[in-house]
């Protein structure tokens, strides 16, 4: 009996999906719990054509992980309270 792939984390629904690699119904509920490109952020390209560093993109994109690390590292931390 298949599992409720809509009760399952990400990490769980990642898991069934790697073991039944046939069974495309966990990729659908991951695939809808994305978010959507309209919500996205994207960032420019990290280097030019010529393959020189865009620092300023590079420092907006390593400001963006340091924020995320946070945002991350705080909700850790309220749900282990």
């Amino acid at each position: 009996m298949k599992p409720n792939f809509e009760t399952l984390t990400n990490k769980e629904l990642i898991a069934y999906a790697l073991a039944h690699r046939e069974d495309v119904e966990p990729l659908r509920v991951l695939y809808s719990r994305r978010t959507p490109d309209s919500e996205a952020t994207w960032y420019g390209p990290m280097v030019a054509e010529d393959g020189t560093p865009i620092e300023e993109n590079i420092r907006i994109a390593e400001e963006a992980i340091r924020q995320r690390i946070e945002q991350a590292n705080k909700s850790k931390q309220d749900s282990q309270s």
